[in-house]
């Protein structure tokens, strides 16, 4: 596979083991080892991991800079219908906004390249790990669960984009699923139903062999994947399965084990002041992107991507919690207008610097509401949703409700409640597979996107294409 000729980043700048970091983001790569090469201590294992860790940072991930926004970050809500690209904007993205992306994107191949980066460096570190297994049982399960449960969630952030289809038995194609460290290797997609089984083994393993270790691994922050982590990864490929007992089950576990915020701790999570509810967290610092960087309230004071007017309309600006810590005003030329400073920064920083909420407890509620609503459980599906809303609108009155009702009411409590998080694309695309914008802005060519759109799914990159036989006859449908 094209991806698998790069040479393998290793971080050593911790003299100890990984155990002993702060905070993944002190371990950087100071040296790069080549791909053929094997490890001879289970150090040299966990600095291969926090490696791994440190790619989720990479612009085309998680994080964003320049002219590169995040996949899976701030891009599906640009792609949907929470965001609009402003005339401050300089046409950046416009192609994936308008939907117009073709196999020679460059942000496509990026999005391909830095997923399956993670997913080499992922498999680096599983390779002979076994090893070990005598000597420290408990450290390789901690070792070898982590980094299962990065192959497992990064093949699923691909699965999002690429899949033809989300549905867990289907036989559309899916995404190559790369197990081993071979720059020979060229594997072919699988079908949906297949990356699903392959996405739900490493998971179920990494839960299992996470539970089984000798200390702490989040400690101090909520920077590595634990048991919990791995639960609540397993939560959201669950509900996208429609495997809906499942999702609330794990679900169920990570809200046991970590408990909603309070309003008053609420707005602190996105100043990095607090972890409350926080599940697990890219960490970033300075000089390595950032969340929303360049996409919103940038510190030249350009606002690229403003609130939809009907996002905004769904708050209750005097009593809702969310209201104030996801939105703002910033006037430039004397217009007031209102922006999303989410990630403005920590403290009274406004270098949009701080770390990507990739799990919170907000999500595992609306997991379990959805799949009970789902299941035939209206009343346990409505006091999920009561409860995440009394936990974020003062004087909250308890509904009770069922049917579609329920179901378009959880639809729009994740919208408000998940905004700039990653998921309304993805949303819409597992569900209704339905775009209207009807707050389009100025700079849009295309305001709807029909269910039966070819752009629900990306095409291959061209490069992968042209390096990859087994891939050359498997371009995504339609492009």
């Amino acid at each position: 596979m094209r991806i698998n000729k790069i040479l393998i980043g290793l971080g050593f700048s911790c003299v100890l083991a990984f155990s002993s970091c702060e905070s993944v983001i002190e371990v950087e790569p100071e040296f790069q080892r080549d791909a053929q090469q094997l490890f001879t201590n289970l150090d040299e294992y966990e600095y291969a991991l926090t490696g791994a860790y440190a790619l989720f940072r990479e612009t085309a991930y998680f994080g964003s800079g320049g002219q590169t926004t995040g996949t899976w970050s701030t891009l599906p809500d640009m792609m949907s219908d929470n965001l609009v690209q402003t005339n401050e904007d300089l046409g950046n993205w416009a192609n994936q906004t308008n939907w117009v992306y073709t196999s020679d994107e460059s942000d496509v191949e990026l999005a391909w390249n830095a997923a399956y980066a993670v997913l080499t460096q992922a498999n680096l570190v599983l390779r002979d790990i076994e090893q070990f297994s005598e000597t420290d049982p408990a450290r390789v399960n901690s070792i070898k669960g982590q980094a299962l449960a990065i192959r497992g969630m990064a093949h699923f952030d691909l699965l999002r984009y690429w899949g033809e289809s989300l549905d867990r038995s289907s036989t559309a194609l899916g995404v190559p699923y790369i197990t081993t460290v071979d720059i020979e290797n060229m594997p072919g997609r699988l079908t949906v139903s297949e990356t699903y089984d392959n996405i739900l083994r490493d998971l179920q393993e990494a839960e299992t062999l996470l539970g089984d270790i000798d200390e702490d691994i989040n400690s101090s922050d909520r920077a590595y994947i634990d048991q919990t982590v791995a639960r609540a990864i397993l939560a959201r490929v669950n509900l996208y399965a429609k495997q809906y007992a499942a999702a609330a089950d794990y679900a169920t576990l990570v809200i046991e084990a970590i408990p909603l915020a309070t309003r008053d701790e609420f707005s602190d999570i996105w100043k990095d002041a607090t972890d409350a509810e926080v599940i697990w967290a890219v960490a970033f610092n300075s000089g390595e992107g950032s969340a929303g960087g360049g996409v919103f309230n940038a510190p030249s004071n350009r606002n690229r991507f403003r609130p939809a007017e009907p996002l905004l309309e769904s708050y209750n600006e005097e009593t809702d919690v969310r209201f104030p810590a996801y939105f703002s005003t910033r006037e430039l030329n004397e217009v007031e207008r209102v922006i999303v400073s989410k990630y403005t920064g920590r403290g009274t920083a406004q270098d949009n610097l701080v770390n990507w909420k990739v799990f919170r407890t907000g999500e595992m509620y609306l997991i379990r509401a959805e799949a009970r609503a789902l299941s035939d459980d209206p009343q346990g599906a409505s006091d999920d949703l009561n409860t995440l809303r009394a936990a974020r609108i003062d004087t909250y009155a308890p509904v009770v409700l069922s049917g579609q009702k329920l179901i378009d009411e959880i639809a729009l409590e994740r919208r408000k409640e998940l905004f700039a998080e990653g998921h309304r694309w993805f949303d819409l695309k597992r569900t209704t597979r339905t775009v209207q914008r009807e707050d389009c802005g100025p700079s849009a060519t295309s305001c709807a996107l029909e269910p039966n759109a070819r752009e629900w799914a990306w095409p291959v990159p061209q490069s992968e294409i042209n390096a990859n036989v087994n891939i050359s006859g498997q371009q995504t449908s339609g492009y």
